[in-house]
């Protein structure tokens, strides 16, 4: 399977079939479709505190939030069905003077593990932030995969002067400015929606018993890789304090390089390792 543009189109070929790719805004129809991608794309992004991801209870929870931005609610059809779904709702930047500015964060944003890597996030993201930026907002601030996002234009939130809400700076929290200067002397805490951080698990067992039966994933844990570096960049490793491989792609390999003992033999080794996996990381 390939994908390429046509004529400003997202073209996927399957064989010799060539599939035309159509975002739209979602629909009712499309509930369960959205939630059932989400959870088979998120299903092993979790610590082993959590006994399943909760992404796709946090969509049907956005769904009804004050906070959702209904224009920006799309899917990704191709022949019909949904492959994948991207949700925006408002956040406010607050600055050290009380003052608020309207920003759009987004999440989770899927496609179908079958169809990733074929160009479908890119087009879900340029197609809403074209609307977005025509709706008037400035600019988009989110907390994703930081290797993954600055190749479509995200930079470092820091770089703005920008923070958590705790005032807390990390490479995953990031921002794009959908016009130039969008974020000119706008710094301050972002604050999203509490439904972000208010999911339970008890909540979400209870939900995920709408869809089939699924066996738990069974994360690789990080000595797979710590065993193969130095006992310095094992160290560093071990020092971020994830216990598995899988999210340590959460971590930019900006942050990895700028600790003792993580040489570029250590580097090839994580990038290699985690291919290895199934979990691209580095830039």
């Amino acid at each position: 399977m390939v994908a390429k543009q046509e004529k400003g189109n997202l073209v996927i070929k399957k064989g010799n079939r060539a599939m035309n790719l159509n975002i739209r805004r979602e629909t009712k129809d499309d509930h369960y479709r959205v939630e059932e991608i989400t959870r088979d794309a998120f299903w092993a992004f979790w610590e082993d505190d959590r006994e399943i991801c909760d992404e796709h209870f946090l969509v049907s929870k956005l769904r009804n939030a004050q906070a959702l931005v209904p224009e920006l609610n799309c899917v990704a059809e191709l022949d019909g069905v949904v492959v994948g779904h991207i949700i925006f709702t408002e956040c406010k930047v607050v600055s050290e003077d009380g003052t608020e500015n309207t920003m759009l964060t987004f999440g989770p944003l899927t496609v179908a593990p079958e169809y990733q890597s074929r160009g479908i996030g890119r087009a879900l993201m340029k197609h809403t932030f074209e609307i977005a930026k025509e709706l008037g907002y400035r600019a988009v601030l989110i907390f994703g995969i930081p290797d993954y996002y600055p190749r479509v234009g995200f930079k470092r939130a820091a770089e703005f002067g920008l923070t958590d809400a705790d005032g807390n700076v990390y490479d995953p929290f990031m921002a794009y400015p959908l016009y130039e200067g969008a974020l000119d002397g706008t710094k301050g805490k972002c604050c999203i929606d509490p439904v972000y951080y208010s999911l339970t698990q008890e909540e979400t067992l209870e939900f995920d018993k709408k869809f089939p039966k699924k066996e738990p994933h069974k994360s690789t844990p990080i000595s797979i890789l710590t065993q193969q570096l130095k006992p310095a960049a094992a160290k560093a490793i071990e020092d971020v304090g994830y216990k598995t491989l899988d999210i340590l792609k959460s971590v930019s390999e900006r942050e990895i390089a700028s600790k003792p003992g993580i040489d570029k033999k250590a580097l090839e080794t994580i990038r290699r390792t985690m291919k290895t996996h199934n979990l691209p990381w580095g830039e």
